[in-house]
């Protein structure tokens, strides 16, 4: 295409590029500040019924702490009551705990274990027992404002460009941010939350985007890497934040703030040139590559650069005329689901997607519940994906995608449950199982990507991963209340991630390699594409008919006068 043989006369990835790269990457960071900050804001500490004495004056209570002896609660509180959600009628007399009746009643208040968290929204709003499913709702909203985020400002960067929609998000993001910190109760925080998730994609969608888009085609496997590995900064970072800030919402506010020092990059990062071109404004485009080219130090003429770009568009191959264009039906997703090995493909596919972004999800949420030191796993659970990338770096194009692919969530199946049959009094074994799991979930959410853009033929490769990653945000909310199970059995939450990695890695033994295979470009091409068949499949895309037995998919003559898309 000619813009990429322009970028390439510029410089693949020149001094220019690098560092609008590297401004770009670091706006990764504050994203995922506010994807994890529900681990610490969220935070559920060990709690107890609150009991008559604790609710007394400071002059006469016996104490309101969280501990107590093991003859204290056994007065207090019903055996096996791991919440302590009900209560026995207790008074306390002359130095001693006397139960009244073996009633129990519900708790109207409680007493909350400040040893690992000062407080949190839990704590101040008290979502613990029958309120409980608020907080998971809540996460799990967040994650339903990123999945329309992803529409909505997808959208609009295609419309209005990358530049704006990217500085508007930023807007919101540190204006709904702060009003996350100053929320005065649950439903106010939580639709604050839901708007902050909704400018994650934004940021960070639109970043990428940016950052794709104004390197080489040599450079975008790289690019695409670093882009994740910055968040993954960002991810150990806030075990940074909530070592130093205890209060809720001064984390909220200190996560926030570093918004808007990016805002001063308006001045700095120019609008892409490929969206330019694509909206017919060729002058801007051309003004901003021969900026990129002087900082690189390269000469390059208007005129070789015009001629670049319009030879680039002279050369589509798929080009039609527009009258042609709006003749013919576009391919559209639901071709993905019409013949049976394009079916199967997709739907394995998805299958992917959904558990690869759950269970990386639900493991980033489950710290907390894996003993020890909280915040060191979650600085553990951060810091595996970056040998989880560079591992991809290093092997996904000499080892193949599905090989990887599949591996990986074998290993993570495996080393999730494994997390099941290790006594408890080996918590090291536990959490050294969960990060292996952890990171090897990462490396599969980084290949099923790319993995998945080269199974979808490129007439339906946008509408395909766009539906991949509408099913991956479905995964996103359920996997706040995926970590409740740990309510029933502590390792639960681990099991079910394991078992459905497990489930997606053989099944995507099933999916053909595509490493240095032809791409595929019709939807016949994707039919036929890793099918075994002694019979004729035929397909009818546009106007003309294809043979799926043949992968250049040559039109077949009409006169043939076989049924579309039935077998011979």
């Amino acid at each position: 295409m000619g813009y990429d043989e322009a970028i390439s006369v510029v410089g693949d990835f020149g001094r220019y590029q690098m560092i609008i790269y590297l401004l770009i990457c670091l706006t990764s960071i504050p994203v995922a500040f506010h994807k994890l900050a529900g681990v610490f804001l969220l935070a559920k500490p060990d709690f107890r019924c609150a009991l008559p004495f604790d609710l007394a004056s400071a002059e006469t209570a016996v104490g309101s702490e969280y501990e107590l002896s093991p003859e204290q609660w056994q007065i207090a509180y019903p055996p096996k009551s791991a919440g302590a959600c009900e209560s026995y009628e207790v008074e306390y007399h002359n130095g001693s705990w006397t139960r009244i009746g073996n009633s129990t009643h519900s708790c109207s208040s409680y007493i909350y274990d400040q040893s690992k968290y000062l407080n949190s929204a839990v704590t101040e709003w008290n979502l613990v027992c029958g309120r409980g499913f608020m907080a998971a709702t809540s996460d799990s909203l967040f994650m339903l404002g990123v999945l329309l985020g992803s529409f909505v400002f997808g959208q609009l960067s295609d419309k209005y460009g990358r530049k704006p929609i990217f500085f508007a998000s930023l807007v919101i993001q540190v204006v709904f941010g702060l009003l996350v910190a100053m929320a005065p109760e649950y439903f106010t925080y939580t639709l604050a939350r839901l708007m902050v998730g909704a400018t994650t994609s934004g940021v960070f969608l639109v970043a990428y985007v940016i950052a794709m888009e104004m390197v080489g085609p040599s450079k975008r496997l790289f690019a695409g890497i670093f882009v994740c590995m910055f968040f993954s900064l960002g991810y150990m970072l806030t075990a940074v934040f909530a070592y130093f800030v205890h209060d809720w919402r001064n984390l909220q506010i200190a996560l926030t703030l570093p918004g808007l020092i990016f805002l001063c990059y308006y001045w700095v990062i120019p609008e892409s040139a490929r969206w330019l071109l694509s909206k017919g404004r060729k002058e801007c485009a051309i003004a901003n590559i021969q900026r990129a080219a002087r900082f690189n130090r390269v000469e390059v003429t208007y005129e070789a650069l015009s001629t670049l770009l319009d030879e680039g568009e002279s050369e589509m191959p798929n080009a039609k005329p527009i009258d042609q264009e709006h003749q013919e039906k576009p391919p559209s997703i639901w071709d993905l689901f019409r013949y049976p090995n394009l079916r199967r493909k997709t739907l394995i596919l998805f299958f992917d997607w959904l558990v690869t972004s759950g269970v990386y999800y639900g493991l980033s949420w489950n710290t907390n519940n894996l003993g020890g030191n909280v915040l060191l796993n979650f600085l553990i659970s951060g810091a595996v994906e970056i040998p989880a990338y560079i591992f991809l770096l290093l092997t996904l194009n000499r080892w193949g995608r599905r090989s990887i692919l599949c591996g990986c969530m074998l290993m993570a199946g495996i080393s999730l449950l494994l997390t099941s049959v290790i006594p408890e009094d080996l918590n090291w074994m536990i959490v050294a199982c969960a990060m292996l799991g952890k990171l090897a979930i990462t490396a599969s959410y980084g290949t099923v990507y790319i993995f998945s853009a080269e199974q979808f033929p490129t007439v339906v490769r946008n509408v395909g991963l766009g539906a991949a990653s509408m099913v991956a945000r479905i995964s996103n909310m359920l996997a706040p209340f995926l970590n409740v199970l740990s309510n029933i059995w502590t390792p639960l939450p681990l099991v079910v991630c394991g078992a459905l990695s497990l489930s997606a890695g053989l099944l995507s033994l099933l999916l053909p390699e595509t490493h240095n295979k032809p791409t595929l470009e019709t939807i016949a091409d994707g039919e036929n594409f890793g099918k075994q068949t002694k019979g004729n499949v035929y397909l009818e895309t546009g106007r003309e008919m294809y043979d799926t037995n043949s992968l250049e998919a040559q039109p077949l003559k009409a006169a043939n006068g076989l049924a579309n898309g039935h077998k011979n």
